[in-house]
């Protein structure tokens, strides 16, 4: 039964053919059987093909066959051909162009034209028979009235029913879109934060193992303990630049924190000390202070603040040179955690901390930015008065409300 359904809605031109074939078989027995001379069944038959084939072809030409079918109308009142079965089309007519998505003064139109024709066949032939009261015409007027604008009506609330359903539909559609779209933005923040993670990691541990090598092959000859020293500190660095990578690519993976000896956990604001220490130990000096009472914060403002501190640090052994002396600074707030980190030493060229460098070379700083965004806490970074660089930020307990 559902595909012979699934095929009547697939077919509807054909479904009309068949009630065309049936109306016309009903106006042809009343041509045949209800007509006194030749002439009035020869008047009759081209009212009976019109009316059919409005009825068949209702659904394709909406409009034309209105006007046919009131063509037809007009020939009838015009001939005196009397109405047969096949009027029945103008009802039929009149629903499809009310429910179909046409002007509203064509439907308007055709509402008109149904509510006329009663008037019009009383006048023109008094449809109760010459003997009929004024009452009983009245009547039958008023009825064929109500049959057209039912018709009408039932036409009108399809087409404002499938105009809604339209309305869903369209709202169903703009939504995913906007579900799309918001999944969208979800996966490029996503991915911006990984690329954040990544340049992190890599770009921190990678500088103190070049940095090491370096020395490591300056003193070979000269100083091979020093030498050992500096490639234990490579393979060091190396361990716990894979063990972050680990770490990422285990929440990538999985969505959660992986717990494992492979794994090391997410850096908070206790691991810069040590950062400090694996920084010295790569040979730059760095000052180290915390004013005020230590505690716990929130796990994002934690690992912002180690980030800014490593890039910081990084950015100094990258362009302070070689005699640069850095200071990082941790001030716990009632509201929140400040940090300062300075260096005395070229700082980075201009366009680096100012437009993110066209090259991408300032990428960590707008790492920085980001980061600090994201927890709602200010940054400024730029030349220190009488040379180096400074980095400071203030990292609030609660992201600030827009």
């Amino acid at each position: 039964m559902q595909r012979l359904y699934d095929f009547l809605r697939r077919h509807p031109t054909g479904v009309d053919s068949f009630w065309a074939v049936v109306l016309f078989g009903l106006g042809m027995l009343q041509v045949a059987g209800g007509y006194d001379s030749t002439g009035e069944r020869l008047t009759a038959l081209p009212t009976v093909i019109a009316l059919s084939a409005a009825v068949a072809l209702r659904r394709k030409w909406t409009v034309p066959m209105l006007w046919v079918t009131a063509g037809t109308g007009a020939y009838q009142l015009l001939t005196g051909s009397l109405p047969n079965p096949a009027n029945f089309a103008m009802l039929i007519v009149i629903y499809t162009v009310a429910a179909a998505d046409v002007p509203r003064w064509v439907s308007r139109t055709a509402l008109g034209m149904g509510l006329a024709a009663p008037v019009l066949a009383q006048l023109r032939w008094g449809l109760t028979g010459s003997n009929s009261s004024h009452g009983e015409k009245i009547f039958t007027i008023v009825m064929l009235m109500v049959m057209f604008a039912l018709s009408w009506v039932l036409g009108d609330s399809v087409r404002t029913r499938r105009a809604y359903y339209a309305q869903l539909v369209e709202r169903n559609q703009r939504l995913e879109n906007e579900r799309a779209a918001q999944a969208q933005v979800a996966v490029a923040a996503e991915r911006a934060r990984i690329a954040r993670e990544l340049h992190d990691v890599v770009a921190h541990n990678v500088s103190v193992m070049v940095v090491q090598a370096d020395g490591a092959a300056y003193v070979m000859d000269a100083s091979p303990e020093l030498a050992k020293e500096a490639l234990q500190t490579i393979s060091g660095t190396g361990r716990q630049a894979l063990a972050e990578m680990r770490r990422l690519l285990g929440v990538l993976r999985t969505g959660e924190p992986q717990e494992s000896e492979d794994y090391v956990p997410q850096p908070d604001v206790e691991q810069i000390e040590v950062l400090v220490e694996q920084v010295r130990a790569a040979g730059l000096t760095v000052d180290f202070a915390v004013e005020g009472a230590p505690r716990q914060l929130p796990s994002g403002v934690e690992l912002t603040a180690y980030r800014i501190v490593q890039e910081a640090l990084t950015n100094t052994r990258k362009h302070g040179g070689p005699d640069a002396r850095a200071s990082v600074r941790l001030v716990y707030f009632d509201d929140g955690l400040g940090l300062l980190v300075e260096d005395d030493g070229r700082g980075a060229a201009h366009e680096l901390y100012e437009d993110g460098g066209a090259d991408g070379a300032g990428h960590g700083l707008i790492g920085m930015r980001e980061r600090v965004g994201m927890v709602g806490g200010t940054l400024d970074a730029g030349p220190r008065p009488g040379g180096g660089f400074r980095i400071s930020a203030l990292l609030p307990l609660k992201k600030q409300q827009h």
